[in-house]
């Protein structure tokens, strides 16, 4: 969680974009959620790995363990020098079966993995593997070859940023190595070296193909997964005065909706005001009040004033626009 996640300002300048609510949830609740529920394990610990100490997101991020039992611990990656950096800074739960998880990448998947194999990179077939580490197979299907971000493409295998270790033991040591030898890939420490070392040292890994994969990383894959997201959990409507819902739609606590239009793919954070106002395929957090608006395609933060405009914004927390 230690990134900047400038591609999803200015929603992440105030809110850490793992921290941002869909449908009443935040990005990294959802991914916690998912590994419990499919995880054959007792997960014992979990680790967040976050830029500089900040006592408002450990809270949240303790309540996270809270809610399902497990022991939660926070670190910092004070500077930002790759994906195995990162992991290296809570080393000290490497150890025993490990999984590894990009914080903006929910997934739906089963997380049963074989004891015969030293571990397991979840993929997904993609278009264009250019934008992403791929995967390359050999024919028994075991990982030949893992590439970062491949000019000529060898593989649509994408990694999603999902990794299941059979013991973390062997990851420690080997970004340990990575680290001492100062080997890099355009300035960062990869993740997809580590792996290719341990291939390389005879370990045995296999792809495990994801079933669905939502990104948040911009302010349209947020908004497509959103909808796919109310799909499943939100599919009927709520009343309000003089207002027609278009489902689904999610509605948080003590949210007031009068003489409107919502609908479809809206979700309405606690406390939100909304009048005179149709909207469609919008986020809209907690806290903030809207008149006369007319949006589809829209993000709109926390405790922002909002009144009529614009037809597609993407507004951060503590704004006012008249």
């Amino acid at each position: 969680m230690a990134g900047k996640g400038t591609r999803l300002r200015p929603q992440t300048l105030t809110t850490p974009k793992p921290l941002i609510r869909i449908a009443g949830k935040t990005i990294v609740q959802r991914i916690v959620d998912v590994v419990t529920k499919n995880q054959k394990h007792i997960i014992k610990n979990v680790g967040f790995i976050i830029e500089r100490p900040n006592l408002e997101i450990e809270t949240t991020l303790h309540s996270i363990g809270e809610k399902t039992g497990i022991k939660t611990h926070v670190f910092y990656q004070k500077k930002a020098e790759g994906t195995a950096h990162a992991i290296y800074c809570a080393k000290k739960l490497l150890f025993g079966p490990t999984m590894i998880i990009f914080s903006d990448t929910l997934f739906e998947t089963e997380l049963v993995f074989s004891d015969n194999l030293d571990g397991c990179i979840l993929v997904k077939e993609v278009e264009n593997p250019r934008a992403y580490g791929v995967v390359k197979l050999n024919n028994q299907g075991h990982i030949v070859e893992f590439l970062e971000k491949p000019k000529k493409p060898v593989s649509n295998l994408a990694i999603v940023g999902i990794y299941y270790f059979k013991n973390g033991e062997i990851v420690k040591t080997e970004i340990n190595n990575i680290l001492e030898k100062n080997i890099m890939i355009n300035g960062e420490y990869q993740i997809t070296t580590v792996l290719e070392n341990l291939k390389n040292k005879g370990l045995i890994f296999k792809p495990h193909t994801i079933k669905k994969w939502f990104d948040f990383g911009t302010p349209k894959n947020l908004l497509l997964s959103h909808a796919e997201i109310l799909k499943t959990e939100f599919p009927k409507g709520q009343k309000f005065k003089n207002t027609k819902i278009n489902p689904p739609c999610y509605f948080g606590n003590n949210v007031t909706v009068v003489d409107s239009t919502i609908g479809p793919n809206v979700s309405v954070g606690d406390g939100t005001s909304i009048i005179s106002s149709s909207i469609e395929n919008t986020i809209i957090q907690s806290n903030s009040k809207l008149t006369c608006a007319k949006l589809k395609d829209s993000i709109i933060g926390n405790n922002v004033e909002y009144n009529s405009g614009f037809n597609s914004v993407n507004i951060g927390d503590y704004s006012t626009f008249k």
